[in-house]
């Protein structure tokens, strides 16, 4: 069921991460579910700004002083003002980056350069975890809507499941705009999504169906455009139990006469298991691709929810 690219689905990482030697001890961070579990599957864009910009191993360590919106990267001891190497190797490696079709980033948390979420900033010599690394800034801004995630936070099954599940959508998103996409193909790459985007917002589902259904109305570039951003701002949202079991019950309502008795029984009470926390996702959505084979339903054969990222990946086994 799930719609495989011929194209590798390159995730920018950063570079300690992958076991690169290239931190300011020497060291690396190697993360071995990165290049064990999802190594299988995605092709590594390895980036150490520090390095990049021109830095030695080992190096002086820095941090981030000033204001959290636009900090300076300052050496600790001797105090020596690293912003303005950093900022000229960020607009350079965006620009760099635009040219890799990259659908992910993986960054080091806490890093001064690298770290997305709650990285310090001291201000008066008292550090506050505001701010972003100056690498992982310029990333957001030039692309505001790439998966992004610390390593850190992989190890949360419902953030890594989320990040996960958007690279691989952005890597279909991709996939039709190199195939000379016209209204057509957004209608039928929209109809196959239905049930993945319903599950994260119903809001941002109807949303793009009026913007679908106006298409004509508008040029493509810009229909384009306004149906990327609402597709990855809506997988941003969280996926919760309460969205999943409603989208579960909208797949049943498929099987109204095909169902005997007895197998709408089972799978109203596999439903209701994993709505009260017993059972993972994985338990009743096996049981939809079941009779989805079964009976030969071809429009859920064709939605991406049932099969959005590899088996392999083990996702959706957390109730």
């Amino acid at each position: 069921m799930t719609q495989t690219s011929a194209a590798p689905i390159k995730i920018g990482v950063s570079s300690c991460l992958l076991g690169e030697k290239v931190r300011y001890d020497g060291g690396h961070k190697h993360d071995r579910y990165l290049t064990d579990v999802l190594g299988r599957f995605f092709a590594f864009v390895p980036v150490c700004p520090e390095v990049e910009s021109g830095m030695s191993v080992p190096r002086e360590a820095m941090r981030l002083e000033g204001d959290p919106e636009h900090p300076r990267l300052i050496t600790h001891k001797t105090r020596i003002d690293k912003t303005g190497q950093m900022l000229a190797f960020c607009r350079d490696k965006v620009a760099a980056l635009a040219r890799e079709e990259l659908c992910g980033f993986v960054f080091k948390k806490g890093s001064p350069s690298s770290g997305l979420f709650r990285v310090k900033v001291y201000r008066d010599g008292m550090p506050a975890r505001s701010g972003s690394g100056l690498f992982a800034q310029a990333m957001v801004r030039r692309f505001p809507h790439l998966p992004m995630e610390e390593e850190g936070r992989l190890n949360d099954p419902v953030l890594r499941e989320n990040f996960i599940e958007r690279v691989f959508s952005c890597r279909r998103w991709k996939d039709f705009l190199a195939g000379n996409p016209d209204l057509g193909g957004l209608v039928d790459f929209h109809t196959r999504h239905k049930l993945l985007v319903m599950s994260h917002s119903t809001q941002h589902y109807r949303e793009m169906g009026a913007l679908v259904a106006h298409g004509r109305e508008i040029a493509l570039p810009e229909l384009l455009e306004r149906y990327e951003e609402l597709f990855m701002t809506a997988l941003e949202l969280h996926a919760t139990v309460k969205k999943q079991t409603n989208v579960l019950m909208h797949v049943m309502g498929y099987f109204k006469k095909e169902l005997s008795g007895e197998e709408k029984q089972e799978l109203l009470g596999v439903i209701g298991d994993y709505h009260d926390g017993l059972v993972p996702l994985v338990v009743p959505i096996t049981l939809l691709r079941h009779y989805v084979a079964k009976y030969r339903q071809e429009y859920l054969a064709k939605q991406v929810y049932l099969a959005p990222h590899p088996a392999e990946l083990m996702l959706r086994n957390h109730a």
